[in-house]
């Protein structure tokens, strides 16, 4: 087993490590079993009788866990002293008792990512450990549920200096290719070491702690380090969000066995209890075997709140194929005087539509099947529009290294409501734009103006078998370029056109999302579901489905006609900003505050890729047209592209000084715009960066990542505006490529 928390250690390495207490409790629900396991025999709570072991229900069911594991690998006589040493009785070793301790653990054994088994094979692989290490359960605090209780050892306080000195001298001296994977674990140990002795009321030791080593991190933890500094008493670290995140997630390490190996022997040579303790408790080191990381490879991958992602959380199958589209007769009746050269030109251009990723003759391998996620059938007014949509797409330009597309940007002007938000429709007719001031504006771009549907008394005396019906129930009266669109009671953050452009999404610091009729411009339905600000929304690419992501740090999908949400996609540490659709609608992808970007099975609600390598949060996500690879865009000014299959980081774009808020593929997927805080949208040529991939085994199965860096050799063309952030792209059917922002003088 390659990787486990803290990583396998053999009997002798066991009883001489643990010679101090580790920690008094249980740290919460979700972790109580790694507690538990990873106590050591010598804790100062062991004064205590042993009997209450079998009293509390959490308690009972971690030692019935144990029981069942030591029975199952023929550990009888292990498991029979450990009953008696709780006081159990003899019925608990009944093979019917295992069915009870599944349970206590929200319906699952797993812990933080390990199963049940790999948490318990560290105590039985040492056999007088076996016996030795469960004994603590019983002498815990009984509050389990006090997630900070894990802080409460008592070291000397006056020694974690030395320790992390030490540890700090140890790393600085081993060998280059040793010393760059060992200082990943710097940033964990600081913060966890900070927090015990502020736990322990050691106030005047935790400042001078802070002080000496919070400049050795990374730059990139600067703001956690910020907000890390405000917590100087116990009193401050209770309902801290950002605190309880980093104490209940263990912080992920990527490391070689070789340099593991360095660092547990210089750990056992130095009694260093404390630091090994924290690594135990709070850390999960994911261990591979064979060439150890550089330091840009690392760097590449760092930076997100929890570390990196376990490389078993990448290793699920995504269908990232797109779904095949329903054949379309085109009608001869209603072209123009080239009905029959425009007749033929869509069919003949079918298999190049094919290599762009939106028809496909053959049902690609890597898709799903068509009836995998339920999608809405396809009406007339959709058919309609698919045939305008081939039409125009015998008109796009091919674009390339040497045929960049002609940028329109659309100035806002006098904003002073502040523009939050904007969105094009997919036909590029309509434009819509958030605003501060909590209104939405919607503006026709094309001569055609906006227009409601008359009044129910005036349609009673249309004839409604007309050819014309449509265009009769337009009221002309009401023809305008723009309207506004009332209803929020705060700023609008995120705003999304259905495909069929009749509807229109808005997402609200109120907590709500609306749906709005682009018929009647009144709002239709408002869902409430999120607690607080409501970041960002997005409709699907077939409609009917829609998504949502906010400060409670969870992404929602909804239908527009169910109230309630469908899935709660649920595992994000903070702000989930940003949220996006995969091409073939069965994939949501979400950028969040914590640094990482998550991928959610539409299906199943499962979460199926986490990618880290942000050292800022994430603003911007946009998938390739052919739903291969997702490129996404930070605070950090980087745009990082990712092997949505392989679930790998396949390159690095730098070059922006700002946010990134917008990234768009063209409609080929040759060219990949990014619009910046920085007042630029830069053009990059997405098929050499996407060519140059070298995917192999072995770089898929330990994550090793070779980054080029090659970002001025991609860039193909920088674009600035006067005085305008770039915060929304749209490529046209045509590769035309469109841009927004509110002019900021």
């Amino acid at each position: 087993m390659a990787a486990v928390q803290g990583g396998m250690v053999d009997a002798k390495d066991e009883t001489d490590i643990k010679k101090e207490p580790t920690s008094d409790g249980f740290g919460n629900n979700h972790a109580n079993d790694a507690r538990v396991l990873t106590a050591s025999p010598g804790s100062s709570a062991a004064a205590g009788n042993n009997k209450p072991a079998a009293g509390a229900p959490e308690e009972q069911q971690t030692l019935l866990a144990v029981l069942q594991f030591l029975r199952k690998n023929k550990l009888s006589e292990s498991a029979e002293i450990l009953r008696r040493e709780a006081g159990l009785p003899e019925e608990v070793l009944d093979p019917k008792g295992s069915d009870s301790t599944g349970s206590g653990q929200g319906g699952s054994t797993e812990v933080d990512g390990e199963d049940a088994s790999s948490l318990l094979s560290r105590v039985t692989l040492p056999t007088p450990g076996g016996a030795k290490a469960p004994s603590k359960a019983g002498e815990d605090q009984p509050d389990v549920n006090v997630v900070l209780s894990a802080y409460s050892q008592q070291g000397d306080p006056a020694l974690y200096e030395v320790y992390y000195s030490g540890l700090k001298k140890f790393i600085e001296s081993v060998l280059d290719c040793h010393r760059a994977e060992l200082s990943q674990v710097f940033y964990p140990l600081f913060v966890h070491m900070y927090l015990e002795l502020v736990y322990n009321n050691h106030e005047s030791e935790a400042k001078a702690f802070f002080e000496k080593f919070s400049g050795d991190q990374e730059c990139y933890y600067e703001e956690d380090l910020r907000i890390l500094s405000s917590l100087t008493k116990k009193e401050h670290m209770r309902g801290n969000e950002t605190l309880l995140d980093f104490r209940t997630s263990k912080f992920v390490l990527r490391i070689s066995r070789d340099s593991y190996q360095l660092l547990k022997r210089h750990l056992q040579e130095r009694q260093n209890n404390q630091i090994w303790n924290i690594i135990q408790e709070h850390l999960y080191i994911d261990i591979f075997d064979g060439m150890l990381r550089s330091k840009s490879q690392i760097d590449a991958m760092s930076g997100s709140l929890a570390g990196e992602a376990k490389r078993e959380a990448n290793k699920a199958k995504v269908y990232y194929g797109l779904l095949k589209e329903p054949e379309i007769e085109l009608p001869l009746d209603d072209e123009d005087e080239e009905a029959d050269n425009e007749e033929g030109k869509p069919k003949k251009k079918k298999p190049k539509k094919d290599s762009t990723g939106s028809k496909s003759k053959k049902q690609d391998p890597n898709a799903p099947s068509q009836t995998r996620i339920p999608l809405p059938e396809l009406k007339d007014s959709d058919k309609l529009d698919k045939i305008m949509y081939l039409k125009e797409s015998t008109k796009r330009v091919r674009l390339g290294p040497d045929n960049l597309p002609s940028i329109c940007f659309y100035t806002f002007l006098n904003a002073y409501q502040g523009l939050t938000a904007v969105d094009m429709t997919d036909d590029s007719s309509l434009i819509a734009g958030g605003f501060a001031d909590s209104t939405v504006r919607v503006w026709s771009v094309t001569p055609k103006k906006l227009r409601k549907v008359k009044t129910a008394a005036d349609l009673n005396l249309i004839d409604k078998e007309s050819d014309d019906v449509l265009e009769r129930i337009m009221d002309d009266k009401t023809a305008s370029e723009s309207k506004c669109l009332h209803g929020h009671s705060g700023p609008v953050y995120g705003i999304s056109f259905s495909p069929d452009r009749n509807y229109v999404l808005s997402s609200s610091e109120d907590g709500t999302v609306r749906l709005w009729s682009l018929l009647t411009f009144t709002c239709l339905v408002g869902y409430k579901g999120h607690n607080y600000p409501v970041w960002d929304t997005q409709f699907s690419p077939y409609g009917y489905y829609f998504v949502s992501g906010g400060h409670d740090r969870v992404a929602r999908l909804w239908a527009t006609d169910h109230h309630q949400p469908l899935r709660i996609f649920a595992g994000h540490l903070a702000d989930v900003t940003c949220t996006r659709f995969h091409p073939n609608a069965n994939y949501v992808a979400t950028g969040s505050s914590d640094r990482t970007i998550r991928l959610w099975d539409v299906l199943t609600g499962n979460c199926v890729r986490i990618f880290t390598g942000h050292k800022g949060p994430i603003h911007a996500l946009a998938f390739s047209p052919n739903g291969k690879f997702l490129a996404s865009g930070a605070t950090d000014g980087r745009v990082l592209l990712w092997d949505i299959g392989h679930g790998l980081m396949v390159g690095e774009l730098k070059g922006h000084t700002d946010t990134i808020y917008s990234l768009r593929f063209s409609r080929d997927g040759e060219i990949l715009a990014s619009g910046s805080m920085d007042n630029t949208v830069r053009l990059w040529d997405a098929m050499k960066a996407f060519d140059d991939l070298e995917t192999d085994d072995f770089t898929a199965a330990t994550g090793h990542i070779h980054l080029q860096d090659n970002s001025q050799e991609l860039l193909l063309g920088t674009y600035m505006t006067k005085s305008t952030p770039v915060i929304h792209l749209h490529f046209t059917r045509r590769n035309l490529l469109l841009a927004a922002g509110a002019y900021n003088p």
